[in-house]
């Protein structure tokens, strides 16, 4: 189904100190969806939501509500009130969590008794009920910010923007906010763009996700499809397409593309699907979580691919493992503790590691070095 266009961005720039931090010619946010912006730092993902969200002035361009774009001074300041922002620091009041949720509605005039009930509501929601007496100073990190959410949620934002709000919480506190702000953002369809590093966090709350640099979007699209498909090397080492390597194709015919690894990867080839050209350089991309690992020696698999190798490390990754592996080339696998205690996954060890022809993404990209 498709959703209404709610804000536009065109031809939006942003300058500072003589330096352009910010060029976006076009970008739509559909109502009710979750679009998260990710990037190293400097990449312009808070400047872009503080310019959506009318707190810093563009150099040049034009913000479109509704299909109006506000021009006077009174037309902005109300499309401002229709949106709020929460940011990694919370910036509590030196008051109550209950007298810091009702900042807003207070600014806004709206009185007391009217408040109380809408205070009350969003302290629940975000399991603050039995703290609302408490000084905001005696609150935990992850407390903080649920205060911090409340206090934007009572407003009942058209658009909400989050500035990397779980990147100061410890991994418990993180992940509990994240599964009850995904409940409310599917409860309430309130529009929402959320920065992040992380793209585990942009998994569970976002439908689609842009990818910037330099102040630039590099690749919008749906979550799935930029996640799997990236457009360039950039997007997908961001995106956590940690195996990516330099291939030549070798043939191609109904469908299924063979590819040569390129120098130092013993001539191995890797299947994939789609259409190509023999001879082209492209790069061979595999998502850790689309590869599994055994103990099979022999030909017994059905994968097309599968390539024996050594364990060379072994990382922790919130509830999984990253197993690192030397396949005559680089690879990388995700796997459960269950996995890795039954595989006895420690380095030296030798598996099998396979994936399958749909799995692998090439980058067909001008001016890659042919040399292999």
């Amino acid at each position: 189904m498709s959703r209404e266009v709610l804000l536009q961005a065109r031809n939006l720039l942003v300058r500072r100190g003589g330096l352009q931090v910010l060029e976006v010619p076009a970008l739509d946010l559909r109502a009710g969806e979750v679009l998260a912006l990710m990037g190293p730092n400097g990449a312009g993902k808070t400047t872009l939501m503080l310019t959506l969200a009318g707190l810093l002035p563009p150099t040049g361009g034009e913000l479109i509500f509704r299909q109006t774009s506000p021009r006077s001074r009174e037309q902005q300041d109300a499309l401002r009130r229709r949106m709020t922002m929460v940011f990694q620091d919370p910036l509590l009041l030196d008051a109550t969590v209950a007298q810091n949720i009702a900042t807003g509605l207070q600014l806004r005039g709206v009185r007391a008794a009217e408040r109380q009930p809408q205070v009350e509501h969003w302290a629940r929601r975000l399991g603050l009920g039995g703290l609302l007496d408490r000084s905001a100073h005696h609150l935990s990190g992850g407390e903080a910010q649920r205060t911090a959410l409340a206090r934007a949620f009572v407003l009942q934002p058209e658009v909400l923007f989050l500035d990397e709000p779980f990147s100061a919480l410890d991994a418990r506190s993180r992940e509990g906010l994240i599964e009850d702000l995904g409940h409310i953002l599917a409860d309430t369809g309130t529009t929402t763009v959320l920065s992040t590093h992380d793209q585990s966090e942009a998994a569970q709350l976002a439908h689609r996700l842009a990818v910037m640099k330099e102040g630039r979007i590099v690749q919008l699209g749906g979550l799935r499809e930029v996640m799997n498909h990236p457009e360039d090397p950039f997007v997908a080492a961001f995106v956590g397409m940690e195996t990516l390597l330099k291939g030549q194709v070798v043939t191609c015919g109904e469908g299924l593309i063979s590819v040569r690894l390129g120098k130092g990867a013993m001539d191995r080839e890797v299947l994939a699907m789609g259409e190509a050209q023999p001879g082209q350089t492209v790069l061979v991309g595999v998502r850790p979580e689309h590869v599994a690992l055994s103990l099979q020696t022999d030909n017994a698999t059905s994968v097309r691919n599968a390539f024996p190798g050594a364990v060379t490390k072994v990382i922790p990754q919130g509830p999984f493992f990253k197993v690192e592996l030397d396949c005559g080339f680089f690879l990388s696998a995700y796997v459960t503790g269950q996995s890795l205690s039954e595989l006895g996954l420690q380095p030296g060890r030798r598996v099998v590691a396979s994936f399958k022809a749909t799995s692998v993404h090439l980058i067909r990209r001008e001016g890659l070095d042919p040399q292999l």
